[in-house]
């Protein structure tokens, strides 16, 4: 459920709820008529199309008949019906202007009229609303989309804007089991329909309603149980789905390299398939856009903004939900988190697996492995053992410390680069014309392949060269600074790393000197959600982080799970609603754990804060752990979660977790330091001693000092929830050329 908000410039605490608007006619001798009027599909403030769900909550007293509504001074009183609750009337209110619109209740009290307005901005479903300008090149790939049970693909495009008519399609599961299957006819039921019980314990036909269209140009998916031979259109007010349980699943794609400038011919994850298919059996609601698919957009701000679309869109369709899960794996995982803080209300749980913070994350750690790749492997490779070379980059060996650094992808703009063996750069999806893409001496005015480029309205466009502003930084760090205390490289390796460890230009091409991140960049970065803080919705919601375990290889390393965890420490102070197990994801148990934890918050009617609910309400067996696999089938460890590699507890026997380039520097865990700030050479800091000519060298290195890791980062912030990037000048939080 939404209410009213408006986004402000400040940095709200996490205890900061979106205030809905509470407006009241003014009293009248000893009798009051207060109206409350809110929106409960969206924000009053961001509504999409020409459609928005409205609450009046009402006082009867002194009312003299009806209450009389109506739309920019047309009728609309007859898109309201009495509510759930007492004293309320709910309405679809239709045929909205795109711009500002005016809402007004009126009703008759001893002595006179009164009336309240509550004004409504509705915007085009195509978009945009927060997320700044379009996104440009955009390929429509309508017509490679295929639909389920050989329905066909949705063809071409309408417009530019890759628009396609919506369309309903019907499913069902047939008594001989397997994939859904097209419904033959919506006037009678084929005779071999499967039955289901929902969560409610009503028994229905196992047949799905499969929404498709297009929102915010990316294609959008809903699906839940709906027998069209018995039952009326879906109508948030006077018919929702009856089988429909009133919770929402909200799914999301992976990836991320090749994620930009496409609309995506397939979601992330198949809503008809799977373990999907047990919870719409359950009555679930499912709803997913090829934009929330970061291997189809890697724009977090584009993919909070299409979730945020597509869930009030299934509002409007099916009516207000329970509540609202999220769930999602590597890029969906970041989905899952960074939208749950940056939207705070979205969700009301996450379950993320295969866990990152966020993609700048991993672009940073990315950086700084490739950084060592490039001096270890092809500038100095004999200076050092394969031993020190692996400890000075934290990895559990050569093999993930190479898959880290090759996920630099997401940040190198530049075709046919040669690095170390395996590297892969300027990566693409296919979909993309060769002559749309930035090639720095063919088409330097070309589309850039990167997670800054692709978010320039978030980041800021730094005039001088057309590029987005990046905000990753290295000046100050000491690389292997841990290993030089332990006694594993020696003074001589240590400064020679860190002479000649260089840095990156705007096309990430090396270059000798270290790098300085955009301050404008960096504040913008974690303002707007691309860089999680924890700060805003995800201090109010469970989480229950599992997922793969593979930190020999891929990227997927369990730092980045305990990185989050960090976050929310520093953000709330303590960890309550965050739960971690280790370890291959056993899907239904974390699932059903979540339910269990979000049914009991959304029992507790107190007036505690919703952190605190969060934190009471978790039920008893929710504890940390890790699942032990050499059984059949897997056990349990209850056991806390530390960050060590070394087997000092059953988990860390089984899960081992190994370290970053940035953290073997000294920086924080919560890997949520971007920019240090800086604090003058104290050769106290070694373990190990210096002669003078090695500390007039260190010196040099370091002319403005090392990073002072006791300190927040260089213009550290926290997220504004509900930011706004345009495109109405009054809805600019943040100028998208300048910091």
């Amino acid at each position: 459920m939404f209410s009213t908000h408006r986004a402000g410039r400040t940095d709200p605490l996490r205890n900061t709820i979106l205030a809905m608007a509470v407006l009241a006619v003014t009293s009248v001798g000893a009798q009051t008529a207060p109206y409350v009027m809110e929106t409960i599909s969206t924000h009053a403030d961001r509504v999409s199309g020409d459609d928005v769900l409205v609450k009046i909550t009402y006082n009867p007293v002194g009312q003299i008949g009806p209450l009389w509504i109506t739309l920019n001074d047309r009728d609309a009183t007859g898109q309201f019906r009495p509510g759930s609750e007492p004293n309320t009337l709910v309405g679809l209110v239709r045929g909205l202007a795109f711009g500002s619109n005016t809402l007004r209740v009126r009703g008759k009290i001893p002595g006179g009229m009164r009336d309240q307005s509550l004004q409504i901005t509705a915007y085009d479903i195509r978009g945009p609303i927060i997320s700044g300008p379009y996104e440009s090149p955009f390929i429509c790939q309508t017509a490679s989309f295929n639909l389920p049970a050989g329905l066909g693909t949705l063809g071409a495009p309408l417009d530019a804007n890759c628009s396609i008519a919506t369309r309903v399609d019907y499913l069902y599961i047939s008594t001989a089991g397997g994939a859904f299957k097209s419904l033959p006819s919506t006037t009678a039921l084929p005779a071999d329909v499967a039955m289901t019980t929902t969560l409610d314990g009503k028994t229905v036909p196992f047949v799905v309603r499969l929404e498709t269209g297009t929102i915010n140009r990316g294609i959008f998916q809903s699906v839940v149980l709906h027998d069209p031979t018995t039952e009326a259109a879906p109508h948030p007010v006077f018919s929702p789905p009856k089988a429909w349980n009133k919770r929402l699943l909200a799914i999301h794609g992976t990836g991320c390299p090749g994620g930009w400038y496409i609309q995506g011919n397939a979601q992330g994850v198949n809503p008809v398939t799977g373990v999907n298919i047990t919870r719409l059996g359950e009555g679930w609601g499912i709803f997913i856009n090829t934009l929330q698919f970061a291997g189809t957009n890697c724009n977090i701000l584009l993919n909070a903004e299409t979730a945020m679309m597509g869930k009030e869109h299934v509002i409007k369709t099916f009516g207000v939900p329970y509540y609202t899960i999220s769930i999602g794996s590597s890029g969906g995982a970041i989905a899952t988190q960074d939208l749950g803080d940056v939207l705070p209300g979205l969700f009301d749980g996450a379950i993320p697996q295969a866990t990152f913070p966020d993609s700048i994350t991993i672009a940073n750690n990315a950086s700084d492995a490739r950084l060592l790749s490039h001096y270890l492997i092809l500038q100095n490779p004999s200076g050092w053992t394969d031993a020190q070379k692996n400890a000075v980059t934290g990895y559990a060996g050569r093999q993930a410390w190479l898959d880290d650094a090759n996920e630099s992808q997401r940040i190198d703009p530049v075709p046919g680069r040669i690095d170390f063996p395996g590297y892969a750069m300027a990566t693409w999806n296919a979909a993309v014309p060769v002559a749309l893409r930035y090639n720095p001496t063919t088409n330097p005015t070309g589309a850039r392949p990167t997670v800054y480029d692709v978010s320039r309205n978030l980041y800021g466009v730094d005039p001088a060269t057309g590029f987005a502003r990046r905000p990753w930084d290295n000046v100050g760090v000491q690389y292997g600074l841990q290993t030089l205390n332990a006694g594993v490289i020696s003074v001589k390796q240590f400064l020679d790393l860190n002479e000649f460890i260089g840095g990156y230009d705007n096309d990430a091409n090396y270059v000798p000197n270290r790098t300085a991140g955009d301050l404008g960049a960096l504040t913008r970065m974690q303002q707007g959600g691309a860089f999680l803080s924890g700060t805003g919705g995800l201090s109010t919601i469970p989480i229950l982080d599992g997922g793969a375990y593979n930190d020999t290889s891929g990227h997927h390393y369990a730092v980045y799970h305990f990185a989050v965890r960090e976050r929310l420490r520093r953000a709330n102070g303590d960890i309550s609603n965050h739960v971690m197990w280790r370890g291959p994801a056993q899907n239904e148990p974390n699932w059903q754990a979540m339910v269990r934890w979000v049914e009991a918050i959304k029992a507790d009617h107190s007036n505690i804060s919703q952190h605190d609910k969060v934190r009471v309400n978790k039920p008893a067996d929710i504890v940390d752990g890790c699942w032990n696999t050499s059984t059949n089938p897997p056990t349990f460890i209850a056991e806390t979660q530390i960050f060590s590699s070394q087997p000092t507890t059953q988990c860390t026997t089984l899960y081992p977790a190994y370290s970053l380039p940035r953290i073997v520097a000294g920086g924080p865990l919560a890997l949520n330091n971007m920019k240090c700030q800086l604090k003058p050479v104290s050769f106290a800091d070694y373990t190990v001693s210096f002669t003078s000519d090695e500390m007039a060298r260190l010196l040099r290195i370091f002319p403005n000092g090392v990073c002072d890791w006791s300190k927040l980062g260089v213009n550290f912030t926290n997220v504004v929830p509900w930011p706004s990037f345009g495109p109405s000048p009054d809805n600019l939080i943040f100028d998208v050329t300048h910091p």
